[in-house]
C-alpha cells in the first residue's frame, strides 16, 4: 500500500517563474491548455509525452501540461501511465474546445487540396469532412507540427488540419473553419507540478489510482467509501498493470479536495481495503462543458 505524504506549497514553489512543457508546436491544443492555466507562462514543445513529463520531473520546467481525455476519443492513457510511476503531482485541470481547420499557404485554393495532415486523432474527428471533399488524409505527430510542415514544405495540393492559433503561427491561410464532424469535441488536460496544491475556493477534484485484490467484490466494497461520504465520484477507468498481467488498474476522480474532511475519511478507507492506493492530486475544477458553451 502506498500514501503520498502532502506538502503544502512553499512561498518559494509560489513565487517560481512558471515554464510550463507540453507535446507538440507551438501553435498546439496542449500549448493552448497550458496558457489558459497560466496566461503568463513561458511555453516550451516537446516531442513526446516522455519528454515533456522529464521536463517536469527534473526541474527544468515548473509544470506539464498533457491531454488525458478527449469527449469523443476517450482516454489518452500515456498521461495516466507516466503519471502513476511519477513523483509529480497533478495541480490543474484545462478543458480546451477543439476546432480543426483546414490551413493551407497563403494562394492556395481549396479547389487545389488533394492531401491533408494532422494528427491521427484530427483526421479521424474530420473523416466526413475528409471523405466528401475527396481528400487523401496523411498522419502527422501533432495538429500544429502538420501546420508547420505545411509552412515549410506545402507543395501544391497540400494542407493540414490544426487550430486558427497553429494557422497564425506559422502564416498559413485558413480555408475551412470548424471542419469536424461533430461538435461535441473537447480535450481534457492535466497540469502537472512537483508540489500539490492546496485547496483554493471553488469547485476542487480530487484524482488516484488503486488496485483491487482479485476477490469477488473487492473493487465494489472499495468503491463504496465514496458514497458511504457523500462524494460523487465522476470518472472510473481501468488499465492493465505493465508489471502483472490480466492484472489492473483504476484511475478514479471525485469530486472535492484531500483537506476535505470527507475525501480524507474515503483516502483513509480506501487505503484499509485496497491492494494499493496512490494519490495522484487535488487540484480545482475547469468549468463544465454546459459552461464553456
Amino acid at each position: 500500500m502506498t500514501r503520498s505524504v502532502l506538502r503544502p506549497a512553499t512561498d518559494a514553489a509560489a513565487t517560481r517563474r512558471i515554464v510550463v512543457a507540453f507535446q507538440g508546436v507551438s501553435g498546439a491544443f496542449s500549448e493552448q491548455a497550458a496558457l489558459q492555466f497560466a496566461p503568463d507562462a513561458e511555453t516550451i514543445g516537446f516531442a513526446t509525452f516522455e519528454e515533456a513529463f522529464e521536463a517536469a520531473v527534473s526541474g527544468r520546467c515548473s509544470h506539464a501540461c498533457l491531454p488525458v481525455e478527449n469527449s469523443l476519443a476517450g482516454s489518452i492513457n500515456q498521461t495516466y501511465d507516466l503519471l502513476t510511476d511519477s513523483v509529480l503531482h497533478v495541480v490543474g485541470e484545462q478543458v480546451v474546445r477543439v476546432h480543426h481547420n483546414l490551413l493551407a499557404r497563403p494562394g492556395t485554393r481549396i479547389e487545389d487540396v488533394r492531401r491533408v495532415y494532422s494528427h491521427p486523432q484530427a483526421l479521424a474527428q474530420c473523416q466526413g469532412y475528409l471523405r466528401k471533399h475527396g481528400f487523401e488524409a496523411v498522419t502527422d505527430f501533432d495538429t500544429a507540427g502538420a501546420a508547420k510542415l505545411i509552412s515549410e514544405n506545402g507543395g501544391e495540393g497540400k494542407a493540414a488540419l490544426a487550430s486558427k492559433r497553429a494557422a497564425a503561427a506559422y502564416g498559413l491561410d485558413v480555408l475551412a473553419e470548424n471542419v469536424e464532424d461533430l461538435d461535441f469535441n473537447y480535450t481534457r488536460f492535466f497540469v502537472l507540478g512537483a508540489d500539490p496544491v492546496t485547496r483554493t475556493e471553488g469547485a476542487q477534484k480530487t484524482s488516484l489510482v488503486l488496485a483491487t485484490r482479485h476477490r469477488p467484490g473487492d473493487l465494489v466494497d472499495c468503491l463504496v467509501e465514496f458514497p458511504e461520504h457523500g462524494l460523487n465520484m465522476t470518472k472510473l477507468e481501468s488499465r492493465p498493470r505493465r508489471d502483472k498481467p490480466w492484472s489492473y488498474l483504476f484511475y478514479v476522480d471525485v469530486e472535492g479536495h484531500v483537506e476535505d474532511p470527507a475525501v480524507a475519511a474515503a483516502l483513509t478507507g480506501l487505503m484499509r481495503k485496497a491492494a494499493f492506493v496512490k494519490f495522484l492530486g487535488s487540484y480545482p475544477a475547469a468549468p463544465s462543458l454546459v459552461e464553456l458553451d
